[in-house]
């Protein structure tokens, strides 16, 4: 079976199919609709052979589809039939779920994704629970307001990585993770990883979206991905 992973950011839109070896993208942005979505990814990888598809949806997805509209994105995507837009089996998940599943090694893990805004999920032995902490409050605003985008560009790079120390450490000691991946397109600009993270890699999400072909329902809504021996080293960068 062949899976195209469509990553759907607030920056960016990628594209990476099974057989393909670079990934595609085109911008996304405040206006982007669902429809235009799949017209630009279906005119982009023309050629391409796929059999289903993966979506990583940058916000809350509640049974594969999803809850709500996104922040940075335009409207319509609640509404949206994907799979008749797509003409194939289409699953969606939540972006930070997507990458937190495909950088998942073992045991409690806690995925942080520094991009427009912050993506979060846990993962506990294999099970997957996508959340949104990110409008959790936090001095004043929320958590995304200090450590995505708006926090980095209105407070600059001294702040905002002392910002994503401060909230990575509260969240440390309140979900009690055995490691921490940082991913996100932001997390090239800290100087030095918080204790227990390691640096993901964006690609993680196209990994993660053909695991979530792969992975197995455990009857509680939650997903189970193939296992690899957890990193000797929890701070290690990827």
């Amino acid at each position: 079976m062949k899976i195209l992973v469509v990553d759907i950011g607030g920056t960016d839109v990628k594209m990476l199919a099974s057989g393909q070896r670079e990934p595609l993208k085109f911008p996304s942005g405040p206006t982007l609709t669902p429809r235009e979505m799949v017209v630009s990814v279906k005119r982009a990888v023309q050629g391409w052979k796929y059999d289903v598809v993966s979506i990583g949806y940058p916000g809350p997805v509640r049974d594969g589809w999803p809850a709500s509209e996104p922040h940075n994105l335009g409207k319509g995507w609640v509404a949206f039939d994907y799979r008749a837009a797509f003409g194939l089996p289409v699953k969606m998940i939540n972006d930070a779920a997507m990458q937190a599943l495909g950088s998942y090694e073992g045991g409690r893990m806690l995925f942080l994704g520094l991009g427009t805004g912050l993506g979060s999920t846990m993962i506990i032995d294999g099970a997957v629970q996508p959340m949104e902490l990110g409008h959790l409050p936090y001095k004043k605003g929320s958590f995304e307001d200090y450590v995505g985008i708006r926090g980095l560009e209105k407070r600059g790079k001294k702040k905002w990585r002392s910002a994503v120390e401060d909230v990575v450490a509260r969240l440390v000691a309140a979900l009690q993770p055995d490691s921490v991946v940082l991913g996100g397109g932001n997390v090239k600009k800290l100087q030095a990883l918080p204790p227990l993270c390691r640096a993901g890699v964006n690609a993680n999400a196209f990994l993660g979206g053909r695991r979530l072909w792969e992975a197995t329902d455990n009857g509680r809504g939650s997903l189970r991905p193939s296992r690899r021996s957890p990193r000797s080293h929890p701070c290690s960068s990827e």
